[in-house]
């Protein structure tokens, strides 16, 4: 009962404790390497450094523990820009480069 009291008292601190018993199972379960780059991860920096630790999911919207990863602060943001509808607003842009690309090379030979 004391516990579902402190979400509605003090939710910052439900939510960090939460955050912070996710991360130890994560790093138990994954290890100390971020998912993305493969490098460590440094767990003793702040919540907002680039290199510290960042929960992802893995597939957006799912909510399970098995869904969730450990990455880097920047690791995770970079995958901001690989979501399917940017992807296929940008896939013609892409491949338009692509073209040039290779119509330089023909011109060049």
């Amino acid at each position: 009962m004391g516990r579902s009291i402190a979400i509605y008292l003090n939710p910052w601190r439900f939510r960090r404790e939460q955050r912070e018993q996710q991360l130890a199972q994560l790093r138990q379960r994954d290890g100390e390497i971020c998912r993305r780059c493969r490098r460590p991860i440094r767990f003793e920096l702040p919540a907002g450094h680039d290199l510290a630790a960042k929960i992802e999911q893995v597939v957006p919207g799912v909510d399970c523990p098995d869904n969730l990863c450990l990455t880097h602060g920047r690791c995770n943001a970079n995958r901001g820009d690989e979501t399917i509808a940017v992807r296929e607003r940008l896939r013609p842009m892409r491949e338009a480069e692509l073209f040039a690309k290779a119509r330089k090379r023909r011109r060049a030979a």
